[in-house]
């Protein structure tokens, strides 16, 4: 491991944010398989049990996007449009393979245009459910095995139980490591600012994970050491969404004057904040946390009880952050044709109001061209959030 990924934690998390997968690539000269994959739904226990790396691909709101549009259709999501767009233009060319899960239509339906423009030597679907019953678990169960099949006759090498229980350990470790991370987001001022966190967290994704653990660590321990340094700001804000992978948009509210101390984002809490449990059999532990833990747009919950009931059970979680993290007020940042969290947007409004936190919903196109709209916008709530 880099002696850099385990000292200097801030520095050595910005380089590996802003030379991203350069990790992989030293990985890759090192004889290592790297398997890239979209969305925080891809069961990365099992890529690493089968011995490959897992590399998340992300998108880069500067480049534009002009060769993703020749394979895709423009009402397909911008994130992921960018994420194919960069693969195309060669940004990844150290990808043996590439995992898609069942996330959302944009993701899913896109599917075979990635595999066959690609034509990488593995590529695999994961068509998971949307609902969380016992028979979609099942069924759930039974697409995992598939996967792990898959991956074994790749690698040549079974994908025993005992090191599926190991991934599931060493992934389990990195997310307490996030939790700790979090905690250093309540104090006021914040002891480490959001977009620090954002790159951290990105970067983390771009490595093997014991080394992203060992990252977030010493970033933890050099924040602790700087004591609080960051000034007051008057607003405390949390950040709502899909999956935000670019820093731009939290330096954005930063510099507008507000903290950014609590989210549900991908890479965020919705990806770190529950554990897979370790059981008999590992897949029914890695299953049930993907399916049932992450509180994604992209899964339904069936209604118990009356509206209120079910909008705690859909954002109870968010609800708490709000109280933990002392927010003061929330931004849902929604990209354009995102489906799933489009047509959240109006309860989930809902509910945060009925908490008492003021609610900024922002639709975006994933790139630099709406910064000076954003910052109109973000700047207008807070001046409304600092006169209550």
């Amino acid at each position: 491991m880099p002696e850099e990924a385990g000292s200097r934690g801030l520095a050595a998390a910005d380089r590996y944010y802003e030379d991203y997968g350069s990790r992989v690539r030293e990985l890759k000269k090192q004889g290592k398989q790297i398997i890239g994959y979209l969305c925080a739904l891809t069961p990365v226990e099992i890529i690493a049990a089968a011995g490959l790396v897992p590399f998340r691909i992300k998108g880069d709101v500067n480049e534009p996007i002009t060769k993703a549009d020749t394979e895709m259709e423009t009402i397909v999501c911008p994130l992921v449009r960018s994420w194919f767009d960069m693969s195309l233009k060669g940004k990844y060319e150290f990808l043996d393979g590439i995992v898609i899960p069942h996330a959302c239509d944009s993701i899913s339906t896109t599917y075979n245009v990635w595999k066959n423009t690609l034509n990488l030597p593995y590529s695999h679907l994961i068509n998971m459910p949307h609902s969380t019953d016992g028979p979609s678990l099942k069924f759930y169960k039974a697409l995992l095995n598939t996967f792990r099949t898959s991956l074994s006759k790749f690698t040549g090498k079974e994908i025993s139980d005992q090191s599926l229980n190991q991934a599931i350990s060493l992934y389990n470790q990195n997310r307490a490591k996030v939790r700790e991370l979090y905690e250093l987001r309540k104090a006021s001022p914040p002891l480490i600012s959001g977009a620090e966190v954002a790159k951290l967290l990105i970067a983390s994704v771009s490595m093997p994970v014991e080394e992203a653990t060992l990252l977030i660590d010493s970033v933890i321990k050099e924040v602790k050491q700087r004591g609080g340094v960051l000034a007051a700001k008057p607003a405390r804000i949390m950040v709502v969404g899909a999956e935000v992978d670019d820093v731009t948009f939290i330096d954005l509210i930063e510099d507008s004057g507000a903290w950014v101390v609590a989210d549900d984002l991908c890479p965020g809490a919705r990806e770190f904040f529950d554990d897979a449990d370790v059981t008999a059999d590992p897949i029914e532990g890695i299953a049930e946390r993907y399916l049932r833990k992450i509180k994604c747009g992209r899964t339904f919950r069936e209604k118990k009880g009356d509206y209120d009931d079910y909008l705690e059970e859909r954002f109870g979680h968010i609800g708490r952050f709000i109280k933990d993290f002392k927010v003061d007020g929330v931004v849902l940042y929604i990209y354009k044709y995102c489906d799933p969290y489009g047509f959240d947007v109006p309860a989930m409004k809902s509910y945060i109001e009925s908490v008492g936190a003021p609610v900024l919903y922002l639709e975006d196109e994933y790139s630099m061209s709406t910064i000076g709209r954003l910052r109109t916008r973000i700047q207008a709530f807070l001046e409304v959030l600092g006169s209550k």
